[in-house]
């Protein structure tokens, strides 16, 4: 299958080998840390660590690139976004303003706003890696273990797990309605106007829904059938044991979270103000 959407990826590395509880533990560590620093020096010492630890998880990046990218523009939007309802958020942060460019109205291009937004975007780019790494290398099977063993009720948790299975089905099913539809001579390239193209997408995206809808009843009726929900609890095989790379793993994530936070916090502000 062509790669184009987030689902779990094989690979043999080290990354893969750790429980599903040990990489959501170190993911909801490592999204904290980054959310609670402002400290431009933190965020780019855990963005350099992220962009390690994804070479070492042996994820490809043509692998991930379409969420990649898909989310990367939605990074840009936020960013504008802000600058248009708090042009000055980075002067209240600061306490100071240096002017750069008038660019009309009452926006004004100012040094701490752009300072600002540089910390923010940081911010998001520590995140993302590491929760594609979690993602990418973690099964949706254990994934729904990992959850219910955090104390997630198993019907949740295995939504959870159901949902990310469907990504592939959802993807595979795009492609070959859409390659029936071009057989059939609805045009789906360049070649077309824009509203035309989209005018033709629903010549794919209403087969598209009655497929999911049919795939969603055939689920239903299966677990309805093994009487799924009638025990409050549930045993699940792809549940794997905790072994001493997944202490070592915790205990490393929760040193780093310490040291990061103490750099963070230790001048009594969560803010590294480069204007004073």
């Amino acid at each position: 299958m062509n790669p184009k959407l987030l689902a779990y990826i094989e690979k043999d590395s080290w990354i893969h080998q750790l429980t599903g509880s040990t990489k959501l533990l170190c993911f909801l560590m490592w999204s904290m840390t980054a959310m609670l620093s402002y400290d431009t020096r933190v965020l780019f010492m855990m963005l350099g660590l992220s962009f390690i630890l994804f070479k070492l998880s042996k994820i490809e990046f043509k692998e991930i690139a379409f969420v990649f990218y898909f989310i990367l523009v939605f990074l840009v939007i936020n960013n504008v976004a802000v600058f248009l309802f708090s042009p000055y958020e980075g002067v209240a942060i600061y306490h100071t303003r240096h002017d750069i460019v008038k660019i009309v109205g009452p926006y004004t291009l100012t040094q701490e706003q752009l300072f600002y937004q540089l910390n923010m975007t940081i911010k998001y780019l520590t995140i993302i890696p590491m929760g594609l790494i979690f993602l990418a290398t973690t099964h949706p099977s254990e994934f729904a273990a990992s959850l219910n063993k955090l104390g997630v009720s198993y019907k949740l948790a295995y939504s959870v797990a159901i949902a990310m299975r469907y990504i592939p089905d959802i993807q595979r099913d795009f492609i070959e309605i859409s390659q029936a539809q071009q057989a059939r001579g609805i045009d789906l390239s360049r070649n077309e106007k824009l509203f035309k193209r989209l005018k033709n997408m629903g010549a794919i995206l209403m087969p598209l829904v009655l497929t999911s809808l049919d795939r969603i009843e055939t689920i239903s009726y299966a677990m309805e059938l093994r009487s799924f929900g009638k025990y409050k609890k549930r045993t699940f095989y792809s549940e794997r044991p905790f072994q001493k790379q997944d202490g070592w793993a915790l205990f490393g994530m929760g040193g780093l979270m310490i040291a990061f936070l103490w750099i963070t916090f230790h001048n009594g502000s969560r803010f590294y103000n480069p204007f004073l």
